[in-house]
């Protein structure tokens, strides 16, 4: 089994829904775990609740620092938001690293409808990069 390290700066949204899809998509392949350069320390609700929304099992998410993972070796690094591919740290050991490019669904403002369709839009993005590029 492959282990894979999601990456964000907060460790809140696209991380931690990254990190369940393929725990759950790529169930027996890979195994994978988010951390944040920033983390928010709390899980976004809405991100929970996406999930959920979606038959994806969130397992017990939380919000952590990178720094947890330092020195531990994964096979894949993928990065999710833009701020963290830059800063993305040094992790010792042979690994591929991905990028997927995906907007902050926290940023949105507006109705609950509108605050939804942006955590459905990231959730699906990253779904289908899962779908595309690791299964």
């Amino acid at each position: 089994m492959k282990n894979v390290l999601v990456l964000c700066t907060g460790n809140s949204c696209r991380s931690i829904m990254a990190e369940a899809l393929i725990n759950q998509l790529a169930q027996g392949r890979y195994h994978a775990v988010s951390a944040g350069s920033k983390p928010e320390g709390y899980v976004h609700p809405k991100s929970i609740e996406t999930l959920k929304r979606h038959g994806v099992q969130a397992g017990e998410a939380r919000s952590k620092s990178w720094d947890e993972f330092q020195g531990m070796n994964f096979d894949l690094v993928i990065t999710v938001c833009d701020a963290a591919a830059e800063s993305c740290p040094v992790f010792l050991g042979k690994h591929k690293k991905l990028h997927w490019s995906t907007p902050d669904p926290a940023a949105v403002t507006g109705n609950e409808e509108e605050i939804n369709t942006a955590f459905d839009e990231a959730f699906n993005l990253l779904k289908a990069k899962i779908e595309s590029e690791l299964l």
